[in-house]
């Protein structure tokens, strides 16, 4: 028993001698008490010969967050540059006031609709303090809901128009195709489900484009998508979306990820008020929604983005080599400036309370890690996440980021699109890691797509395929997946293309006997359901993939005639009962929804009970479920043993049921009992004996 236990129960001790023990003890302590170890060590003894660089990188993340929020208390406080900057209503109701960061400015003037597009004295702003901030208050008749509005900025040397940093509205024009900022001041969004709180245990994500969701060549809406889209959407199981491309970006074949106004929801696909009806519509269905957003880099537009807002190279990015992404053509921010932390912070806050957003996936996170971006680096070992090649700034502002999103939002989703495996990347703050609630599993589709590129299907192993699916820190959440956008793009194939090919266009009805098709559909389904039956944190489906669509994506370009016709999803072929595609969408749909009706399906331990690579079979169980696969081409199997807990199973899924496609090989209705065997008695197993078609899988579950 400690002194502090000794002078807890003897409460007649003497206020004199209780002082003593009291600072006795106190110096006890203090001599053996060790500093607290940060989780991430306690969880991974492997990285503890880099735990000052762990905690290191922890370290610098507090301290500046305390430098941030002096004054404001906390990072909440900090993140309302975009209730400062910009375009707002004066305090006292009664006019305008914008403001602008532009320290290289010599003069800065707004021009538009109002003025005849004119500088002039009356639309001049001033230099206020010493922080390079500019400010205008205008009268309330001065500007107008719908006015179009640049800045034109002036420098020692040079002038440009620029839209402003921190606009929330940015329009193009259809003629000249110039983009400008709008004037938008509508009668405030009433919204009919002000509270949502996302079920998402497990999370099962649709990634969504609004542009190319409708099944017309063009570009599609918020509206189009909020009524078309979203109920197939419900009633695909799937509870969550993640929207590609909704920050303004100027090229839209860049699929959003070259953004050029950072508060600006794209105008392409329509106003503010119709992307939060999408949002809240989509709560209304149960649907969380989590928006694409990119922090990584910016476009190096100059007229509409934040290239050179001041006419000089280093305002928002690096002034020297670092400025140019050397893969992407695009500019780098500076992480270590605190007006970059600023904008970008601010930024999370305001997609969260203005669009009620429920998260955020961050795109390019591994390029910002890395000072070389992640280039050509292998990532063989843990040396490589700690040699000083990583950006400091880059891991404080995510670090930041994410304790900043999930204090606005306590349910709030943060996934990171991240490929290196860098350690503690989805663990939480206080426990030393980045604070990330999911990474992307990127190994699993390159795993598939090169499986599918030069594997045979007879040298499919099922110890590889476990292997690859379950191989992932015991302590951080993925996202598995099978595709996402990034399969589905010109230049690659789609999983279902890469099975089929061009008899797609030939032979996907409904009594065509192809053969090739037969084994493209059978694993379609396989591959999909041994993927998302493995999950530790969530799945992710791209649009239309879940149904075999047939084309790649290719936004209209010089290459292809400015043409549409890619762009798109071409719905049409999914609700035609006379093809087959339709199967596909059924088999997704049972398969969502079982894994979708069990609560924390995503948490339940992985039990593997069988692989055999001889046979290309597989089984493992999680809860009462237990998946069966018979990966062999030509191989049926009859009696096929495999142990399990003792039971009765019966059959809840299986990929050959003619409702999905397939031949109706397995009979569903059959219950089995599984068979004692005295050698496995004490593991407390039994033989579950299977018909195990070629090319099949199945779900059962112990009753």
């Amino acid at each position: 028993m400690t002194a502090m236990n000794k002078s807890d129960k003897n409460s007649s001790i003497s206020a004199t001698t209780s002082r003593t023990v009291k600072k006795k003890e106190t110096s006890a302590t203090s001599r053996v008490r060790k500093p607290r170890r940060l989780k991430i060590l306690r969880n991974d003894p492997w990285l503890e010969s880099y735990a000052t660089a762990i905690e290191g990188r922890h370290a610098d993340a507090m301290r500046r967050e305390k430098e941030l929020v002096k004054g404001c208390r906390n990072l909440d406080g900090f993140a309302n540059a975009h209730n400062y900057f910009g375009l707002h209503h004066s305090a006292d109701g009664k006019g305008w006031v914008f403001r602008e960061w532009a320290p290289n400015a010599t003069a800065i003037y707004l021009t538009g609709d109002f003025n005849g597009w004119k500088a002039d004295d009356t639309y001049a702003l001033k230099r206020i303090g010493e922080n390079g901030v500019w400010e205008i208050t205008l009268p309330a008749h001065a500007l107008h809901h719908g006015d179009l509005y640049k800045m034109l900025v002036q420098w020692d040397g040079g002038q440009g128009e620029r839209i402003p940093a921190y606009a929330t509205r940015v329009v193009q024009d259809p003629d000249t195709h110039l983009f400008s900022a709008q004037v938008w001041d509508p009668t405030p969004y009433a919204w009919k489900n002000p509270v949502f709180v996302p079920d998402v245990k497990p999370l099962l994500i649709y990634e969504c484009h609004i542009g190319m969701a409708q099944d017309r060549e063009g570009v599609g809406t918020y509206i189009e998508f909020r009524d078309h889209i979203l109920p197939r959407i419900a009633a695909d199981g799937y509870n969550a979306i993640q929207i590609m491309a909704i920050q303004e970006h100027p090229y839209y074949g860049s699929f959003g990820y070259h953004v050029s106004n950072f508060y600006a929801a794209s105008s392409r696909f329509g106003t503010p008020e119709d992307l939060k009806s999408l949002i809240d519509t989509a709560h209304s269905l149960g649907i969380a929604v989590i928006m694409d957003i990119v922090h990584s880099h910016a476009v190096k537009n100059e007229q509409e983005g934040l290239g050179r807002l001041d006419g000089s190279y280093n305002q928002y990015f690096y002034g020297d080599s670092r400025r140019e992404h050397p893969a992407w053509d695009s500019l780098c921010f500076d992480y270590g400036k605190t007006e970059v932390l600023h904008f970008l912070l601010s930024n999370c806050k305001f997609w969260l309370e203005e669009y009620r957003f429920d998260g955020f996936r961050f795109d390019g996170v591994t390029s910002m890690l890395y000072y070389n971006h992640g280039l050509g680096q292998a990532f063989g070992g843990y040396g490589d996440y700690y040699n000083g090649a990583q950006d400091t700034d880059a891991i404080t502002y995510l670090t930041l980021a994410n304790k900043l999103i999930h204090s606005i939002n306590h349910h709030a989703i943060t996934i990171a699109e991240e490929m290196s495996g860098m350690p503690g990347l989805a663990l939480p703050v206080n426990d030393g890691g980045i604070g990330f609630d999911y990474r992307m599993a990127m190994g699993i589709p390159d795993y598939w797509i090169k499986t599918l590129k030069e594997k045979k299907d007879e040298d499919w192993h099922p110890t590889s395929i476990f292997w690859e699916l379950t191989n992932r820190r015991a302590d951080e959440k993925t996202i598995s997946y099978v595709e996402s956008h990034d399969q589905a793009l010109v230049g690659d194939k789609t999983v279902i293309f890469r099975l089929i090919d061009d008899r797609m266009y030939w032979h996907m009805m409904t009594d065509d006997n192809d053969m090739t098709v037969a084994r493209g559909m059978a694993l379609h389904k396989m591959i999909r359901l041994v993927t998302i039956a493995t999950i530790n944190g969530g799945y992710l489906n791209f649009m239309g993939n879940e149904w075999g669509h047939p084309e790649w994506i290719d936004f209209p370009r010089e290459g292809n005639g400015w043409s549409y016709k890619y762009a798109r999803r071409q719905w049409n072929l999914v609700d035609n009962p006379n093809l087959k595609y339709h199967f596909l969408n059924a088999f997704d749909n049972a398969m969502v929804e079982l894994v979708g009706d069990v609560y924390n399906f995503q948490a339940l331990p992985v039990r593997k009970l069988w692989e055999k690579d001889d046979d290309q079979v597989l089984a493992f169980m999680r809860g009462d479920l237990v998946f069966v696969f018979n990966f062999n081409p030509s191989k049926s199997f009859d009696g096929y043993g495999i142990l399990t807990p003792p039971g009765k199973y019966e059959v809840v899924l299986d990929t050959d049921s003619p409702r999905f496609g397939g031949y109706g090989n397995i009979d569903d209705s059959v219950s089995h009992l599984t068979v004692t065997d005295k050698l496995y008695a004490p593991a407390g197993v039994e033989w579950l004996k299977l018909y195990l078609p070629a090319r099949t899988a199945m779900v059962l579950r112990r009753r």
